[in-house]
């Protein structure tokens, strides 16, 4: 774990990329997903976000996590434009539908899954009283995504397999437990939800996702942290 004090690493060896990240990042798991899908050689540096170390601000814009290292030093920021860069660059493995029109589909779920992913940041760093209205925005987003894997037929959005718009929504996905910690447990309504409820266990079953998968209790242990003032940006290495 990087933070103020430590030494700037060495640059990536041979066709390595690097991706400044930490570890409950889910924006930064995002990228992680679409590079062991697509099987591209790479490294992580994780970031203590409390205390980044002075030389990731010359390097990173603003500093700004995540980011990745590509040719010639050039640093990428933006989590879905590092994800397109990476879809455009290496061609193998492709994630986004062929279709044309089925792409910009995706695209367009991609972005609406964000109102759910705001709603979800907003309730999970709430300390009191609960938005009713965060509740609706998530129910009703929720709600989207079940219609529409029900109506493709498939087992995943992208059909025999996980593709883009999968790994894109998958982090909050991953972290959706932490909703009945909080007592918002009435909103994964498994009855309501079917299609995604298979979704999810198929999810945490798949080669790829299993590769950087965390259980449940440590997204609520990081998260307990990060409410009292305190994230544990080392959490994982203390409880091994």
């Amino acid at each position: 774990m990087m933070t103020i004090g430590s030494k700037q690493p060495l640059p990536p060896k041979g066709n390595k990329v690097r991706l400044y990240s930490n570890r409950f990042c889910p924006y930064a798991q995002r990228i992680i997903l679409v590079l062991d899908a697509k099987k591209i050689p790479y490294d992580v540096v994780n970031i203590n976000l409390s205390n980044k170390p002075d030389w990731l601000y010359d390097k990173v814009p603003h500093g700004k996590i995540p980011a990745l290292e590509v040719e010639n030093g050039e640093i990428l920021t933006e989590d879905l434009i590092i994800v397109d860069y990476l879809e455009d660059r290496y061609h193998q493995h492709p994630l986004y539908p062929k279709d044309p029109l089925q792409k910009a589909k995706d695209r367009i779920l991609i972005e609406k899954f964000n109102k759910v992913v705001n709603a979800m940041y907003r309730m999970m760093m709430s300390v009191g009283r609960m938005n009713m209205t965060d509740d609706e925005v998530i129910s009703q987003g929720l709600s989207v995504f079940e219609k529409e894997l029900t109506e493709r037929r498939t087992p995943y959005f992208g059909g025999t397999k996980p593709g883009m718009l999968d790994l894109m929504i998958w982090p909050w996905c991953e972290r959706a437990d932490i909703l009945k910690v909080f007592g918002n447990q009435h909103i994964l309504k498994r009855d309501k939800y079917k299609k995604l409820m298979e979704w999810r266990v198929q999810m945490t079953d798949d080669t790829i996702v299993k590769k950087s998968l965390l259980h449940s209790d440590y997204h609520i242990k990081y998260l307990q942290s990060y409410r009292a003032g305190m994230p544990d940006y080392d959490l994982i290495l203390n409880s091994n």
